[in-house]
């Protein structure tokens, strides 16, 4: 069994794509409509972590939380910071239950916790 996909909603494509891939560094694998102005349903990819980003109605709930383990969290950090975004500036931080993690926010209230086993 493969780890599951998980699909994240989304409001706005530039928004989508200005999140996940210009800040945070993920490609664009797929995208698909149904037709002319339908919404957008698409996959990124960065490493082996893939998420699905949807506009449609029903296929996912705003405010999902996620936690994605990377192998180097200072790298993570700062291949994002160096990136940018306007609205974000996370840190590091250490938790209670052992893992060092950057958490962010994405434009439709999804919430990313990228973290690192200590």
């Amino acid at each position: 069994m493969k780890p599951p996909i998980p699909i994240l909603r989304s409001f706005s494509e530039a928004e989508a794509r200005a999140f996940y891939v210009d800040y945070l560094g993920f490609e664009i694998t797929f995208e698909h409509r149904f037709g002319p102005g339908a919404p957008l349903y698409f996959e990124v990819k960065r490493s082996d972590c893939l998420l699905h980003v949807s506009e449609h109605h029903g296929d996912a709930a705003p405010g999902t939380a996620l936690r994605i383990e990377v192998p180097d969290i200072e790298a993570f950090h700062a291949d994002i910071s160096d990136r940018g975004h306007k609205r974000l500036g996370p840190g590091i931080n250490e938790t209670s239950i052992g893992f060092r993690e950057v958490s962010v926010v994405d434009p439709f209230y999804n919430r990313l916790i990228f973290c690192q086993r200590m």
